[in-house]
């Protein structure tokens, strides 16, 4: 089959790897294997699609719709799928078939160009929470996911070998907020990891389902403080967004019976994470929007 992976996720892939990407070498050939073992029929590539992944609308064998998602190593496509399986259907898209091996999930058919990000602003937050309290579940036993501490102790080490002086204060307070969340009884739930509203599709089971999970095992502040800053082009565009962000964190917090201050933490040290990085790859506006964002929490 003809196939071309989308712009967005070869400019992201360059970002990270510009030396080269293997994985993105030998895509065509990993999705026609796909494919063809699962005798599925490909309808059309879904762009622009997202920066770690490949999405591919197909039907199976019996005519059913699915999705055929491929991803490289790096972005542990293992994990995505043991996830998906542990929550079965519930709150998340269902996992149908997995090849963890080649980065290769097939998953049920939501509905792509319907997220909860289309909704106004208000819906989305309540129905974004609803699906997200679904998803924090008791974890399966032993080291299956990473845990936030893993997780962000990573972070945190990227985050001080590329802060500049400009931005060190933002970067000094993120990490001490870091190590003053990290010195209580770690919380032990599964969480999405990256969830945002557009992670939130139009499903037929249930009005709202969550995709493309990177899941990591810890406390809920820190799965919902990612939710906190969506729409943040908006915020900064607002006369009053350092105001709304700050009802934000309080109603969120409210709504889904999360510590407050917990939740500023970890949407402080998230925030300038992000930023951090996204000067280091070479995208300084997207910095720009989410360390001033980041000064208001």
């Amino acid at each position: 089959m003809a196939f071309e992976p989308p712009r967005r996720l070869v400019k992201a892939l360059g970002e990270t790897a510009p030396d080269g990407d293997e994985w993105l070498e030998k895509l065509p050939g990993t999705v026609e294997r796909a494919v063809a073992l699962r005798e599925l029929t490909v309808e059309r590539v879904q762009v622009p699609g997202g920066r770690s992944s490949v999405v591919l609308l197909v039907r199976r064998a019996d005519g059913t719709p699915a999705v055929l998602k491929l991803a490289p190593r790096r972005a542990r496509p293992e994990s995505e799928a043991a996830a998906l399986a542990h929550w079965g259907g519930l709150g998340a898209v269902r996992l149908l078939d997995a090849d963890a091996a080649d980065g290769v999930l097939l998953l049920e058919r939501l509905h792509p160009e319907v997220s909860v990000r289309s909704l106004p602003e208000a819906k989305a937050l309540l129905e974004a929470a609803g699906t997200l309290r679904r998803l924090w579940v008791e974890p399966p036993d032993g080291p299956v996911f990473e845990t936030v501490a893993e997780r962000t102790g990573r972070q945190a080490t990227a985050m001080r070998a590329a802060a500049d002086l400009e931005v060190t204060p933002l970067v000094d307070a993120a990490l001490a907020a870091r190590d003053e969340l990290l010195a209580a009884p770690p919380e032990r739930r599964l969480l999405h990891g990256t969830f945002r509203q557009s992670k939130v599709l139009a499903g037929e089971r249930l009005p709202w389902l969550a995709v493309g999970p990177d899941p990591v095992v810890g406390e809920c502040a820190f799965d919902l403080a990612r939710l906190v800053r969506d729409r943040v082009e908006d915020l900064i565009a607002s006369s009053s967004g350092a105001a709304i962000t700050r009802r934000r964190i309080k109603r969120l917090a409210e709504s889904l019976e999360v510590d407050q201050e917990r939740l500023r933490g970890w949407t402080l040290f998230r925030a300038v994470e992000s930023g951090v990085r996204a000067l280091r790859v070479g995208r300084p506006r997207d910095a720009e929007l989410l360390l001033e964002f980041a000064g208001w929490v």
